[in-house]
Formats: structure tokens, sequence, C-alpha cells
């Protein structure tokens, strides 16, 4: 057993008693099932309640109270024909990083739309894109002033949702995560840098190495919505991901490559000038060069905000990067 599976059987040993004492379990519906899809999947059932995973190919975790499902997640009257009872929908849903524009407001649209029709709640897994730079920490009292193409598309999903909510027409919140470390996630420290790490070659990355970054941990955001489309002290607002104190990017490869037995990490950051030329031919670099900012200064998310209300505890970087270990 990993450790990650020891918090999900913790989870259940407590849900259990919420069991005991005769809380009513329910059907919750998730679109998407990456690391995170998968992650609120786990936690969900591990509390008792049963879980329907759309997407596109039908594919999620094997459990016998896991229902996967082939669906468009741009259908709205297919997402209300699988959401009709169910407690909550989740929007764990990943598009092509370069077809967000495109891709979004669709998935967005219908999925706001069944949880209207349905009166399940909406839970949405978001970034932190939408206060665009910022000096200081992230606390989910910025204003949001998206300052690039894919802030602005996550920003105007919010402030949908959140219109919809305020006109009492369904209930939403939204999770909103720094880059994420865990198994399968996608982020450049993740999908860029740590493969180089754990093969002893120099990695290069657009990044200041040397500057305090927050890494979100996929388990800590799936067990975050999980307890948002549970708990009704969620609705109507965003949450941070419960996140462990940031360290520097360094810092978590040098660990990495202790964990993995690797030698010292190489680490070397490419000049803006470079990307944007690689991103003449490279559609994902392209993508990147707008969201540079993000690396360029200390990146800090404050997650106070859900830790004390809803008593979660962010997974430490130790353990979270100990899930990359095979």
């Amino acid at each position: 057993m990993t450790r990650s599976d020891s918090r999900v059987n913790d989870e259940a040993i407590s849900e259990s008693t919420a069991l005991e004492k005769g809380k009513a379990m329910a059907q919750h519906v998730i679109v998407g099932a990456g690391p995170v899809g998968t992650a609120t999947a786990q936690h969900l059932v591990a509390a008792g309640h049963t879980v329907r995973m759309v997407t596109r190919r039908g594919t999620g975790p094997d459990h016998p109270r896991i229902d996967r499902v082939a669906a468009d997640a741009t259908d709205a009257d297919r997402l209300v024909a699988l959401a009709t009872g169910a407690e909550a929908i989740y929007n764990c849903a990943n598009p092509a990083y370069h077809r967000w524009p495109v891709d979004w407001p669709p998935i967005a649209t219908a999925l706001l739309a069944a949880a209207e029709r349905t009166g399940a709640g909406l839970v949405t897994m978001s970034n932190v894109y939408g206060y665009g730079p910022v000096d200081g920490s992230m606390t989910e009292d910025l204003p949001l002033a998206a300052t690039t193409v894919k802030g602005g598309v996550r920003t105007r999903m919010w402030q949908d949702a959140l219109a919809a909510h305020r006109a009492g027409r369904v209930r939403v919140t939204e999770a909103r995560g720094s880059d994420f470390i865990g198994a399968g996630a996608r982020s450049i420290l993740s999908e860029v840098v740590l493969p180089k790490v754990h093969k002893g070659q120099r990695a290069f990355a657009p990044v200041d190495f040397d500057v305090p970054h927050s890494l979100t941990f996929t388990g800590d955001a799936g067990a975050l919505l999980a307890r948002l489309g549970t708990d009704e002290r969620a609705w109507g607002r965003a949450w941070h991901v419960p996140t462990a104190p940031p360290g520097t990017l360094r810092e978590a490869c040098v660990e990495y490559a202790k964990l993995v037995g690797a030698p010292s990490p190489k680490l070397t950051r490419v000049p803006p000038a470079v990307i944007w030329l690689v991103g003449l031919t490279n559609v994902e670099v392209r993508e990147t060069v707008e969201m540079r900012y993000q690396f360029d200064r200390p990146f800090v998310l404050d997650s106070t905000a859900a830790q004390e209300t809803f008593g979660l505890v962010p997974t430490s970087r130790t353990e979270a990067l100990r899930t990359l270990v095979s």
C-alpha cells in the first residue's frame, strides 16, 4: 500500500463514522478522469458515495461504486441525463492547453446548464491564472485581473457560474490550485523538469529555479473537491486547494533526485527569447510564453481559508514527490 492509498483509507475510516451516524450518501458525477478527477472519485467513494465518471472514452478508476460512462462533455442534454438525481457535478475536464479559448466555453456552458436543469451543485477545478501577476501571497479575495488569454478564459467561466449562482439558478463553487505535482500531473515541473532529473540529464525550463513556488498535490485537490460537493459552506465562492508551504523548484528537484537515487540535478533556465523562437514551431511551448510571469517571481498560494473551514491538511512536498517514485 502506498502512502497516498493510506490517506484515502484513513478518510474512509473517518467517513465511516459519519455513515454510522446516519449521514445520507449520494450520487456524484465527475467529468474528467485525469489525476484530479480520479482523486476526487477516490475520496467520494471512500466516504461511501457513488460516482458516475464521464469521459470521452469511458475511462476511469475500476471500483464497484464508480460507473464509467463515455459521453461528450459539450452535450448538455446527455449530461442532464447522466446527472439527474446527482448531488453534484464536478468539472475536472482538461482540454489541450493550446485549445482553451475554443474548447473551454462549450464545456463550461454545458456543465452549467446541466447543473441548473438537474439541481445538482457545480464544483469546478480551476487555477490561479485569473489573478494575473500578484505581489505577495494569493488569497481568494484578490480581484480577477487576468493579463493572459488563458486567464481570461478561466475568469469568464467563473464569472458566468457565479452570476447564475447569485441569480438563484444553481449552486456553484470553485477550487483553485497552483502548479500540480503528483502522479499524472501536468506542469512544467512534472512533465519537463523531473523526468530529466530522474535520468540524471540536464533539465532546461523557462523558470527561475530559486524563487519560492507553491506546488499543489493532485490528491489534495481531489480531497477538497470531494468536500466542496458535500458541504453546504462551500457554495458561492472560490477556495484554494490546501497546499504545502512553498519552497524553490530547485529544492523540489534536489529532494526528488534523492528519492529516486539520481545524481544532483543539473538545472538551466531557458531565456525568454529562446522560448519565443521555439514557440514559432511548437504550439505547446508557444502557449507557455504568456504564463512566464508565474515563474519570474515568488508564486505563493495561501490556502488558509479551506484548511481552517474544512479541516484539511496539505500533503507535504516530500510525500507528494514520493507518489512519483515507482
